[in-house]
């Protein structure tokens, strides 16, 4: 089996189950016929961005970064996550509920790119680099496509 088609077998699991854990979803996998490593589903884990993001019911489950489907449509995780943003100089701090931090980051990976060089996540805080000659307004303007509350 092809790592293509492991990756496809992973984010149909993702959607369908609430896995909270490595554990489980190798469990899984291996369930369903694949001879794959802890070490390999880290990798795996890391190239298709899956984040580990608080359920509604309290506890934490693995997602593809950038979305929560747990009511069969896609809600972007900014527009629930997301509490605030600071900037000092060129750098800028984002605030974000507990836990939210490292989908939230991802997201701004993947859709503000252009803007942004790269970010830094905790657990409740992002630290956004802005590209060369990108100013405060070009940034918030770029992540308020996807933040709506974002000001």
């Amino acid at each position: 089996m092809t790592k293509k088609y492991r990756h496809k077998i992973i984010k149909e699991i993702l959607q369908s189950h609430e896995v909270p854990s490595q554990e489980i979803l190798l469990k899984i996998l291996t369930d369903k016929g694949f001879d794959v490593t802890q070490a390999t589903l880290s990798r795996d884990i890391k190239e298709l961005k899956i984040v580990k993001v608080p359920t509604v019911g309290g506890n934490y489950a693995y997602r593809l970064s950038g979305v929560i489907s747990d009511v069969q449509e896609e809600i972007p995780v900014s527009s629930f996550g997301f509490v605030s943003i600071e900037f000092s100089g060129q750098l800028a701090v984002v605030k974000t509920r507990p836990g939210y931090a490292m989908a939230i980051a991802g997201e701004i990976d993947s859709r503000a790119s252009h803007c942004i060089l790269g970010t830094v996540a905790g657990d409740d805080t992002i630290l956004l680099i802005p590209r060369e000659n990108i100013n405060k307004e070009e940034m918030v303007a770029s992540l308020s496509t996807f933040i709506p509350n974002i000001q």
